[in-house]
């Protein structure tokens, strides 16, 4: 079989795109400099008697990165819809958009949706009303999309970890040895091979999952333990205060390259630190669910009991669970509802105990700021309890920084995974996870691009997509 190309039939509109993004790039230029430059407007009296702007060159430049940017829009989804229907035949690009069909149904209905009832959505719906917010919002569900529907082995077409013999280092497009003409797309390495002869296309989804189901889970539990401290440092200050916020900057002092070397080396694990710590961590949602339920519902002590009941019972479960490790320090617990490998659990506690401080941080300065307000005054005068302020007065009016940072939090902590995956700290040398095949690539880099370009793309993509979704929110939520 021959080798594919990357547009396939329609190599002809290759030269088009390359104008396209040089004028875009071009365009680009000219207009940041000529904003710069342009001092201010003309007026001027059209033919019908109104008065109007006269169109300076700054203006002449956006309009050229408008057109340039919708040239290049419009050829990426000509590639992207011939590739839907011929598959192959839309060489590399069109087979990739073939395998990641699902992702593309899963997003235009997810758009579709959203879009349609966005007015009864809250701030997730006012989200759909800011450009900014719906680009970094597709490329950051793209991503979670990729990663769950691969982990459900919808889209790879090879076995991330799987060798062939002969795919070695192969350029884009490489076909397999004796594939045959009816094999369809897995007949290709679409990205290539690697140093070890895998899949690049295959590893680089595998490792999308590896993303999602870390970073969003672990920023979550990082918050739940910053907001379980922060709001109570806040409110109440004190001793109380001065002893965690001491804690938070020791920590925050402390390289976090260093701290997470410190975690995750082989003798560290071995003493069970990461386990104790996650023993600690762990129980911070229990605890702020647990409160939570408690405080909404203390004046009616069977619905207090029947919601504490139904939360805490299942949710004690999974948390012995999660600590319980066979063969480990903390190895007690008979039923082991998740099979969590030491390396994956390790770099979540790392990572939960790494941001924690910095959340403890951000909702205790808003609390300080917030229990001054006349509606905290009101409910004290009702003679409300302290945690029902905190948790049903201060933190809902704290929700619009706390859901910003939550973003760029994830961002940071994806950036976080990779560099542990690129220096190979704490997750299995196997892992097709971003860091690890990015350090993989990079030993020779100087001669093939193709195994490391992928996963630093689709890196930058992921962080780049939160940034512009936290941005979004942003714009929205200062609306309200």
């Amino acid at each position: 079989m021959d080798p594919l190309n990357w547009t396939g039939s329609l190599s002809f509109l290759n030269p088009v795109l390359i104008l396209a993004l040089i004028a875009l790039a071009f365009s680009i230029v000219a207009w940041l400099v000529l904003s710069v430059v342009t001092t201010g407007r003309t007026a001027v009296v059209n033919s019908h008697g109104s008065a109007g702007l006269a169109a300076t060159p700054d203006m002449l430049a956006g309009r050229a990165v408008h057109y340039s940017f919708l040239t290049v829009t419009t050829l990426v989804v000509v590639y992207i819809v011939f590739g839907l229907l011929f598959g192959a035949s839309g060489g590399i690009v069109g087979a990739m958009a073939r395998l990641l069909l699902p992702v593309w149904t899963a997003l235009i209905l997810l758009f579709v949706f959203s879009i349609t009832f966005k007015r009864r959505l809250g701030l997730y719906g006012k989200l759909f009303d800011s450009p900014i917010g719906m680009i970094g919002f597709g490329l950051v569900m793209f991503w979670v999309f990729a990663g769950v529907l691969g982990a459900m082995d919808l889209i790879a077409p090879h076995d991330p970890l799987a060798q062939v013999s002969g795919l070695k280092n192969k350029l884009p497009g490489t076909p397999l040895p004796g594939a045959e003409a009816d094999s369809g797309i897995a007949a290709w390495y679409l990205l290539g091979g690697d140093n070890l002869a895998r899949d690049v296309f295959s590893r680089l989804i595998d490792g999308a999952w590896v993303v999602v189901q870390i970073a969003p889970l672990a920023t979550l539990f990082a918050f739940m333990v910053g907001i379980t401290l922060g709001l109570p440092a806040g409110y109440y200050g004190g001793l109380w205060d001065t002893v965690l916020s001491f804690m938070a900057n020791l920590i925050l002092a402390f390289p976090v390259i260093l701290l997470f070397y410190l975690l995750v080396t082989p003798e560290i694990i071995e003493t069970g630190l990461p386990q104790y710590i996650a023993v600690v961590l762990f129980a911070f949602p229990l605890i702020f669910i647990g409160v939570l339920i408690h405080s909404r519902f203390r004046t009616r002590p069977q619905h207090n009991a029947l919601w504490l009941a139904l939360v805490l019972v299942p949710g004690a479960i999974i948390y012995l669970s999660l600590i319980n490790e066979t063969g480990s320090k903390i190895d007690f617990w008979p039923v082991d509802l998740f099979d969590v490998p030491g390396g994956i659990l390790v770099v979540f506690v790392s990572v939960v105990f790494v941001n924690s401080p910095t959340v403890f941080r951000i909702v205790r300065g808003l609390t300080m700021d917030i229990k001054t307000r006349d509606y905290v005054a009101a409910a004290q005068t009702r003679g409300e309890r302290p945690w029902y302020i905190m948790l049903w007065e201060i933190l809902p009016n704290a929700r619009g920084p706390l859901i910003v940072d939550f973003c760029l939090r994830i961002g940071y902590t994806t950036i976080l995974l990779g560099t542990l995956g690129f220096f190979g700290l704490g997750l299995p040398p196997e892992s097709p996870d971003w860091g690890s095949t990015i350090n993989d690539g990079r030993k020779l880099l100087s001669i093939y691009l193709h195994p490391a370009l992928p996963p630093a793309i689709a890196l930058l993509t992921l962080v780049l997509g939160l940034n512009l979704l936290a941005d979004g929110l942003r714009e929205e939520s200062l609306r309200d």
